[in-house]
């Protein structure tokens, strides 16, 4: 089993895959049907077992995803189905839902029940990572492609978790989840915000993430993001906490959008795991949006 590992981490590696031995051990504990390997205790090779792997190991070589192979992602503490066509959730979102989920435990812990809504949820990561980690909360997830509202509900029931909501719907739609307005606790979003001359040079991202799920519109891929500023302004409760994934190039001028609504305080940037400036926090100010909020979402300048 070892031989058979380290061969095709070579054969990854050669191919430009980013962590080749990793990989090969996944993909071995996939053709054998355990959810890991220690090559120490690793067991005979069954037969069979050498075709398969070579089969999944060329698959990985092409530079399909690891997860489209095996079919699941680890997210926080969730183990969370993927397919084609859908966003794979990334260890530096993480942060973001960090970020979510404590605010949510604080309210919690305070006797509420606190309301968050996840836009743009892709699998659902973010959303079920609140839903599965505190007890009480009220979690809205949405997204505007039916698969990923799909696996989000597939994966929300395969987490066993509480009643949580999954709609199919655009963010940038004025009226989206408007029985809501002004009650959320919690918005949180890792919406598309590449541009559109910034194509991903990895293949894993290029060829197998969604379009919809990777570029946010306009010449500085902030549309959808500037969309996202809309609703949270009006969705969120006073008081009530913004987190949105954006781009490390993108901090000043997600800031400068946020500011320019007038509808948000205390606006900042922190760090993603690699401490790179990856989201935006703020929160939502007392009183309505500043005049010219709504205008600013198709706006492609900060």
């Amino acid at each position: 089993m070892r031989t058979l590992v380290d061969g095709a981490a070579r054969v990854l590696a050669e191919a430009g895959v980013g962590s080749p031995r990793h990989d090969a051990t996944a993909l071995a504990a996939y053709a054998l049907g355990l959810p890991r390997l220690d090559l120490v205790l690793a067991p005979p090779v069954p037969e069979g077992f050498t075709e398969e792997f070579a089969e999944l190991v060329d698959r990985r070589r092409r530079r399909e995803p690891l997860q489209h192979i095996v079919g699941s992602t680890v997210f926080r503490y969730l183990t969370l189905r993927v397919e084609p066509g859908v966003f794979v959730p990334r260890p530096e979102t993480e942060t973001v839902a960090q970020v979510a989920v404590d605010e949510a435990a604080r309210l919690a812990d305070g006797g509420a029940s606190p309301l968050v809504v996840d836009l743009c949820c892709g699998a659902g990561g973010i959303a079920l990572a609140v839903d599965t980690e505190v007890p009480g909360a009220r979690v809205v997830a949405v997204d505007a492609s039916p698969a990923a509202v799909g696996l989000t509900r597939h994966n929300h029931g395969a987490s066993g978790s509480g009643t949580m909501r999954v709609e199919l719907g655009d963010v940038r739609d004025p009226g989206l989840l408007a029985d809501l307005d002004g009650t959320v606790d919690v918005l949180v979003s890792n919406p598309p915000y590449i541009p559109p001359d910034a194509v991903p040079v990895d293949p894993e991202v290029r060829d197998h993430d969604p379009d919809l799920a990777l570029y946010g519109g306009g010449a500085d891929g902030l549309e959808v993001p500037r969309a996202v500023l809309a609703a949270a302004a009006r969705l969120l409760a006073p008081g009530g906490l913004l987190v949105m994934e954006h781009a490390e190039v993108q901090d000043a001028a997600a800031r400068a959008a946020a500011e320019a609504t007038g509808a948000f305080e205390g606006v900042e940037t922190r760090p993603d795991l690699t401490g790179r400036p990856r989201m935006l926090v703020a929160r939502r100010r007392a009183g309505r949006p500043a005049p010219g909020a709504q205008v600013a979402v198709g706006d492609s300048q900060p």
